[in-house]
């Protein structure tokens, strides 16, 4: 026969057991609760009233090389590095559809666009400094001619929308960094310039039979 105090020990484990899995259950569903509000957390757009103007998009086509200025519109902040970044996140939302003729990953491209004042002799325009974010430079695409048309693209729709910059540069995460994705130099300043390009004609030696 078990001892009474035997019985007595057994039972009042068997309390503590079922005690903390309560505990531990009760745990586990407010932690999924948080888990949830964080997942349902996701950043609205604030509203805004700006109004739908006239764009230009330079677009890149990875077929040919080229750069194509492509009116569209827009809703544009009237703050100008409001402005530069909205834009430039409408020119990456165009990259990321399916049937994009210079297909990159989809998702925030850019974190943040600066304009500085830099007073400098015989210099009257402004330096951007356009901050990627570091998962879209590490998931675009490598090569020379994809990574050098990607900053042709950015460089000829700041031209269009930012008249008074005339330089840009470019940092990944606030941080310099040598190449976009291994090619196209990061670690210098490009001019902001009208980037448009053509398909190269063929020469006439390479039309001879």
């Amino acid at each position: 026969m078990i001892p009474r105090y035997q019985r007595i020990l057994f039972w009042s484990l068997t309390a503590v057991i079922l005690l903390m899995g309560a505990f531990l259950l009760r745990g586990c569903r407010q932690a999924q609760k948080r888990l949830t509000a964080l997942n349902d957390a996701t950043p609205i757009a604030p509203p805004t009233t700006a109004g739908t103007e006239d764009v230009t998009f330079y677009l890149a086509n990875d077929a040919d090389a080229t750069i194509t200025p492509t009116a569209a519109k827009a809703a544009l902040p009237q703050e100008a590095s409001g402005r530069a970044r909205a834009l430039l996140e409408a020119l990456m939302a165009r990259y990321a559809q399916p049937d994009s003729p210079h297909p990159l990953k989809g998702g925030v491209a850019v974190a943040d666009v600066f304009l500085v004042d830099e007073h400098e002799a015989q210099r009257q325009g402004q330096l951007v400094v356009i901050n990627l974010q570091g998962e879209f430079a590490d998931n675009h695409p490598s090569g020379v001619a994809v990574e050098d048309l990607t900053l042709k693209s950015i460089i000829g729709t700041l031209h269009g929308i930012l008249p008074q910059a005339d330089r840009v540069r470019f940092l990944v995460d606030g941080q310099p960094r040598e190449t976009l994705a291994g090619h196209a130099s990061l670690d210098r300043t490009y001019p902001i310039v009208d980037t448009t390009t053509r398909p190269t004609a063929p020469s006439e030696a390479a039309t001879l039979p």
